[in-house]
């Protein structure tokens, strides 16, 4: 039945390709991908609130107390048991940086199986309290359905990164109920260079899968009445966007040290038990930790100040204006720690919700804080409004997304200036500081990240030295001479000969000019074997430099092909510039029609 439905498939993809041409089918695919994905999106979202509902509304809060240390380890153990037991072996990658890995090194290609084991996985780890978003979970499922469509109907790497991005903008929006920002989301991250007609698919996509959501799940993330903001308040929006700035790039920091840490933590359930643990114990002491933090978000929005101290072990000092800001401080970086545990230790989760509720934290602290002095007053939710732009504009880099985002989930069209100044600055400090967001920082390090300002140096970092291998070459023994591999030199099309002993060491190199005078006899040497002979070559490479560091070798030494070795020195082949040219000129096509 299977294989009938796919020959079935086969044969209306193949009458598409001869009447429909494939700009024109990525408009209806766009369609396709926007449905699907408000569909995850919507699952998701319900999924994981089924979960916390289930877990929260048939217990009584002194009881939750004790309950906290324990859901959030259950979550993150169920994450790793699925992985481990469903996905057979098959990698699970969480955040928005494989979804770019994907697009520079994948052809953007992502497995099938993100489509449906990032629900599940962000479902169990949110649901159960861990302290992270469902946003980068939803992205890269939405990327998924984007990316496996258009590779199912054999679409070109250009009109597969399309949809990929179509995907992407279809999970944020069903996510937030936002399709522009969803759109600038795969503008701003996914698709740093792109061209007008790129609008279009997005634009289909983003918008189907808000209603498509909205359908399904109505439940709005944030409502707010604002009545615009005061002119006399903009020095204070100004002081609050160097805060979140600095902020920021504290988080971005730590966020590396903490992936670092749990890296060297070579056991998978060591890690479920040291971020369960910790953040159960996080969790118990700031209640507010608990799941994505949207609700606390929610009460301050709605000014229920004492909300975030309300429900905790300090609720008899709810009333304290100072208790309530230090606490909230706290509470800020006790949520960097437990998102960043959450993410780390196993459960499936991203930065971008935690870093939205960081933001409001701050601008809650701060303008609830300002207005306890005395010296003025300032309209607190707007100040958690622009807070929340501006985190997420420093930590991702991505500052039209934070502005369209809160405006579109908050109704704070009005906050359009403050969103812009806050967002703007918080992310010129963090990028002063870190010259790339916290989803390409590690991929930049590697060299896989597409630049747009040096696309020289881009395309090499494209280039895998496997590619350009070349292995057709006359191998020659060192205990051989030149008389006895005569036949095999004369006929060779190479002018250059390895000499490799018998257990595949390099021991030098050769070329067919010195071979042919000797063999001439314009040389002497007939009778001398090749270890005598042999040649030390200008340079070597090792199989796991990159092409920068080939092509660096071969300019210093203005040579035009070198051999290739493994760490044991033994030979594998040559690489020379005809080759890389030859790649290079594929790979520059490549990223041109990826710029289209």
């Amino acid at each position: 039945m299977r294989e009938r439905l796919l020959k079935r498939l086969e044969y209306i993809n193949q009458w598409r390709m001869k009447k429909i041409s494939n700009r024109n089918f990525l408009v209806v695919l766009a369609f396709v991908v926007g449905i699907v994905g408000g569909l995850a999106a919507a699952l998701l979202k319900g999924m994981t609130h089924f979960i916390a509902s289930s877990l929260q509304d048939d217990v009584e809060w002194h009881y939750k107390y004790s309950l906290y240390l324990i859901f959030p380890l259950i979550g993150i153990f169920l994450s790793v048991l699925f992985v481990r037991k469903f996905l057979r072996g098959k990698k699970l990658e969480h955040g928005i940086t494989p979804i770019i890995y994907s697009i520079s090194r994948k052809s953007s290609r992502i497995d099938f199986h993100n489509i449906y084991s990032q629900i599940v996985t962000s479902a169990l780890t949110v649901g159960f309290g861990g302290s992270s978003g469902l946003e980068a979970p939803i992205a890269y499922s939405g990327s998924a359905i984007g990316s496996n469509i258009g590779r199912f109907f054999g679409l070109s790497y250009k009109e597969i990164t399309m949809l990929l991005a179509c995907g992407a903008a279809a999970g944020i929006s069903g996510a937030f109920n936002s399709p522009v920002a969803g759109m600038i989301f795969a503008i701003e991250i996914l698709l740093p260079e792109f061209s007008i007609p790129a609008f279009i698919p997005l634009l289909i996509s983003a918008a189907l899968a808000s209603v498509i959501s909205k359908l399904l799940y109505s439940e709005p993330l944030f409502h707010t009445a604002t009545t615009g903001w005061e002119v006399d308040a903009l020095f204070f929006y100004l002081l609050l966007a160097v805060i979140i700035g600095v902020y920021t790039v504290y988080f971005s920091k730590i966020s590396q040290w903490v992936k670092d840490w749990f890296a060297s933590i070579k056991n998978p359930y060591n890690k479920v038990w040291i971020s369960g643990v910790s953040l159960g114990i996080l969790i118990f002491i700031f209640p507010a930790l608990y799941g994505e933090g949207y609700i606390t978000i929610q009460q301050i929005l709605d000014g229920r100040f004492d909300a975030i101290v309300k429900n905790s072990l300090f609720a008899d000092y709810k009333d304290m204006a100072w208790v309530v800001i230090c606490y909230t401080v706290l509470t800020l970086f006790a949520k960097s720690i437990a998102s960043l545990f959450t993410i780390n230790g196993g459960g499936n989760g991203g930065v971008f919700g935690p870093s939205l509720v960081m933001g409001g934290l701050i601008g809650f602290a701060f303008a609830f804080g300002m207005n306890q002095l005395g010296v003025v007053q300032l309209n607190v939710p707007n100040f958690v409004m622009a807070g929340m732009a501006g985190a997420l504009a420093g930590v991702m880099h991505a500052p039209l997304t934070g502005i369209f985002l809160i405006a579109e989930i908050t109704g704070g069209y009005t906050l359009m200036v403050p969103l812009m100044l806050v967002a703007s600055i918080s992310y010129f400090i963090n990028r002063a500081v870190m010259k790339h967001s916290i989803y390409t920082k590690v991929l930049a390090e590697s060299g896989d990240l597409l630049s747009y300002e040096d696309k020289d140096r881009t395309v090499l970092s494209m280039m895998k030295l496997r590619y350009v291998l070349e292995t057709n070459f006359v191998v020659l023994k060192p205990e051989e001479t030149p008389l006895d591999r005569q036949s095999d030199i004369i006929h060779s099309k190479r002018n250059i000969f390895p000499i490799v002993d018998d257990s595949g060491k390099l021991l030098g190199i050769i070329y067919s000019e010195r071979l042919f005078s000797i063999l001439l006899a314009e040389q002497e040497g007939k009778d001398k074997n090749f270890a005598v002979l042999a040649q030390k070559p200008n340079d070597i490479i090792l199989e796991n430099e990159n092409m920068e560091v080939v092509m660096t070798k071969m300019n210093r030494d203005d040579v035009w092909i070198l051999p290739v070795v493994n760490k044991d020195d033994q030979y594998l082949g040559f690489v020379s510039k005809s080759s890389v040219f030859n790649k290079y000129r594929g790979l520059l096509v490549r990223q041109g029609m990826y710029l289209e």
